[in-house]
């Protein structure tokens, strides 16, 4: 469960994340979403990086006897705090936040910033001098992030506005729609694939990166587990360049390495970006069931070891991708669609087969519904292994372990379900049990306790199992019924094929509406060749 941001000292006593969305929600009459994302988050950017400049220069300033400089760029590069001229300061833009061209001032410390900052060349917006953009409003919002404290330290800053960026990709995906949320991972999804794949070091992938959430979790999983968090060396690609800047942000503001996050429109399938990397651990949270991927340009691509891909649907074609891209002791974590996992359209039963007779998959957890903010369709996670008896774990070539989750989790509202600490520990507990070695006199590792199937919960099944069931890979196969209760469940099950059918007749209307479009076209020059 993700933990609330602390109340700030203005007396309203609301959470911090909610006072920020109301700034960035002030302009929201004059723009979209998709553009007044970067205009919020750019100036909350703007403002955590002044504060951790300002408390550096304070120290130095306070050390000048001793040798310190504070206007040495090099000071500020040491402690991985970026350095910020004076003409970009927040002080100097809260000083011009009533002018009337405020957002030409704001667009000019962002440029001042990249200057001064290779890292951040290209990322930050320069936006706010945008006609659409009232200087009013601007003023008002820049003041508002200014009264917001935003932590005494620049480790508290980093915490609290890593937490803003989370709740407002939230609100963004809730405002955006479908193509917003497609973007935005929810943090305890996140967190979960984190823990059961433990990157502790090597190489860490994510070819639709979003806004940066899988490499954050890592760092943090690395660090909270007293490792060193320069172990591990990030790779990812976004297509979208809007949350490829916001991606670029998040790592900065972290101190991660992101000259490695690339972007180019075409995508990780028709321009893939890091053609020759073999990743260590592989994490990702794919669009689920994109038709339009480009599929029929490749259809004799190298990737298809396994069997090509349908043309319209892309989730074969991811997790070909990510088998591509894994390293001979490689590891994958993802989400895909339900639908993955007994689908036959198309050949995808076919690939399924082989992955399972070539020993890639290693485990299956089905995800309770209502975790995303984009799409009602039930989701479940992927992980897969080059190596399944490679000695680093127990050998598991000849089983598969199958967990149920849908009965996990608890709703934060009537729409959106989030996987607690709890829940998140007892998915993960239960896939490291069944994976690690125990020692041959037949006692457990320390801190671990041995693997049981658990009726309704867990089963390791044999792939022969698998086979028998006709490759079919739903956990609810082969965990078996807790208690004698139905497996069915009728409110999921409605609800899914509900938010389908809503889909499919949103498609049809779009289609029908191109189609009667195109038809007026061809009857207006046929009349006009007529007269």
């Amino acid at each position: 469960m993700s933990k609330k941001v602390s109340k700030n000292g203005n007396g309203t006593g609301e959470p911090l994340e909610k006072q920020l969305w109301k700034a960035a929600d002030k302009l929201r009459k004059n723009i979209d979403a998709a553009e007044y994302k970067h205009v919020a988050l750019g100036l909350i950017f703007l403002k955590y990086i002044s504060d951790a400049f300002e408390e550096l220069y304070a120290r130095l300033k306070a050390e000048e006897a001793q040798g310190a400089d504070p206007e040495d760029k090099d000071e500020y590069k040491a402690e991985n705090v970026f350095f910020v001229p004076q003409e970009a300061r927040w002080n100097m833009l809260l000083s011009k936040a009533k002018q009337p061209d405020i957002g030409k001032f704001v667009d000019d410390a962002m440029d001042a910033i990249e200057k001064e900052n290779v890292s951040l060349k290209g990322v930050l917006p320069k936006v706010y001098a945008r006609q659409n953009l009232d200087p009013t409003s601007l003023g008002e919002l820049i003041d508002l992030v200014g009264n917001i404290a935003l932590g005494d330290t620049k480790a508290r800053s980093a915490d609290v506005l890593g937490h803003v960026f989370e709740y407002f990709l939230g609100e963004f995906a809730l405002a955006e729609g479908k193509k917003g949320g497609q973007f935005y991972t929810p943090r305890s999804v996140v967190e979960l694939l984190v823990e059961m794949l433990e990157p502790y070091q090597g190489r860490v992938f994510d070819p639709c990166c979003g806004s940066g959430g899988m490499f954050v979790q890592s760092e943090k999983f690395v660090e909270e587990r007293k490792g060193k968090v320069n172990d591990i060396s990030i790779y990812g690609q976004e297509s979208n360049q809007t949350t490829w800047r916001l991606c670029k942000m998040n790592l900065a503001i972290r101190g991660i390495d992101s000259s490695q996050v690339k972007w180019n429109n075409e995508g990780s399938f028709l321009n893939d970006a890091h053609k020759d990397l073999k990743a260590d651990y592989i994490i990702a949270n794919p669009p689920f069931n994109v038709s339009d991927w480009g599929g029929d340009l490749l259809r004799k691509d190298g990737r298809w070891q396994y069997g090509v891909p349908p043309t319209g649907n892309a989730n074969y074609a991811w997790i070909q991708h990510f088998l591509y891209h894994l390293a001979p002791n490689g590891q994958a974590g993802f989400v895909l669609a339900k639908g993955s996992l007994t689908s036959k359209t198309s050949g995808e039963g076919d690939i399924r087969k082989e992955l399972i007779e070539n020993n890639l998959i290693d485990c299956i957890v089905n995800l309770p519904a209502k975790l995303f903010l984009n799409t009602q369709i039930p989701a479940s996670l992927w992980f897969m292994n080059r190596n399944r008896s490679n000695g680093k774990f127990r050998d598991r070539s000849s089983e598969i372990l199958f967990i149920d989750a849908r009965n996990l989790g608890y709703l934060i509202n009537r729409r959106t379900k989030e996987l607690s600490q709890d829940d998140i520990q007892k998915i993960a507990g239960t896939y490291h049990n069944w994976r690690n070695k125990f020692p041959s006199t037949g006692g457990v590792p320390e801190g671990r306790g041995g693997y049981q199937d658990i009726a309704g919960f867990c089963a390791s099944a044999p792939i022969s199992k698998v086979a028998e069931l006709d490759y079919v890979l739903t956990p609810g196969r082969y965990v078996g019924l807790p208690d004698d209760e139905d497996d069915f469940d009728f409110n999921e099950r409605f609800n899914a094929l509900k938010a389908e059918l809503e889909e499919q007749l949103k498609e049809e209307a779009r289609l029908n509406e191109i189609i009667s479009t195109n038809l007026s076209k061809i009857k207006f020059n046929d009349e006009s060749k007529t007269s």
